[in-house]
């Protein structure tokens, strides 16, 4: 048996796949995986027709420039930009957008607690709000403030 192999490092391993980052990455990466492919078909589907409709050129793959007897295909890098850029604005305006609303909204709408505790005027130790006696260096607190 290899020495690697006890009881402790599988414990430590089972900590750390069960612990809540592993889980929460692993659940991001399968519904960001799941979101790419509504996002890709809502910029093939609906975005890119509507763009091609105003500019009437569907597609610029087809445009090159040779130098040298090289031909330079810049219109797949302009359609692989333009679509960066409309999935980019997608994501922004649909996800990012309305998750800050609503986690600006919720903080908003949490009121502030009130504090339980106070410091102790003389020895700064955490004393109740209430009190009117330190219980740590026993100054009157009444008398001070």
């Amino acid at each position: 048996m290899s020495q690697w192999y006890n009881r402790p490092v599988l414990q430590n391993f089972k900590q750390f796949i069960l612990r809540g980052n592993v889980i929460d990455l692993s659940v991001g990466i399968v519904v960001g995986a799941a979101f790419t492919s509504v996002v890709n078909s809502l910029v093939k589907d609906m975005l890119t027709p509507f763009i091609s409709a105003i500019i009437k050129a569907p597609d610029f793959s087809y445009l090159t420039f040779t130098v040298h007897g090289s031909v330079f295909r810049y219109g797949d890098l302009l359609n692989a930009v333009i679509s960066f850029l409309i999935v980019a604005i997608t994501v922004y305006f649909f996800v990012v957008a309305p998750i800050n609303h609503l986690t600006n909204r919720s903080k908003r709408q949490q009121k502030p607690v009130d504090p339980t505790t106070k410091k102790c005027p003389e020895c700064k130790s955490e004393i109740p709000v209430d009190a009117t006696r330190c219980a740590h260096c026993t100054i009157e607190l009444a008398k001070i403030g």
